[in-house]
């Protein structure tokens, strides 16, 4: 079993994280540069590292030298992967905004 998503990928950022879902995919952030794959190389930690799988299990179908990627994960089915990028990147949100100085 297997399940393309669609990532938009913003490179040289200040952290890596997933952003949360956009209209066709998710937005996801990475401070590793676009050169030589490093930044492909990024996403495919941080994807396993969130969804918890092992990098093999995820590959990069289209757009390795675009933005706009389309990514195979196995094991995983559609709401899983939904599941844990979003709860994530709430977890995120609920960060930055303890981060936030009292009005």
């Amino acid at each position: 079993m297997h399940t393309d998503i669609k990532i938009r990928l913003i490179p040289r950022s200040s952290r890596n994280e997933v952003l949360g879902r956009e209209a066709d995919g998710y937005r996801v952030k990475v401070t590793s540069p676009p050169v030589e794959g490093m930044a492909n190389q990024a996403l495919i930690a941080l994807l396993a590292d969130e969804l918890g799988i092992p990098k093999r299990d995820i590959e990069i179908t289209a757009g390795k030298t675009s933005r706009m990627k389309t990514v195979r994960l196995h094991g995983l089915s559609e709401a899983d992967i939904e599941k844990a990028l979003q709860a994530n990147s709430v977890e995120h949100g609920a960060k930055r905004q303890k981060r936030l100085p009292p009005t």
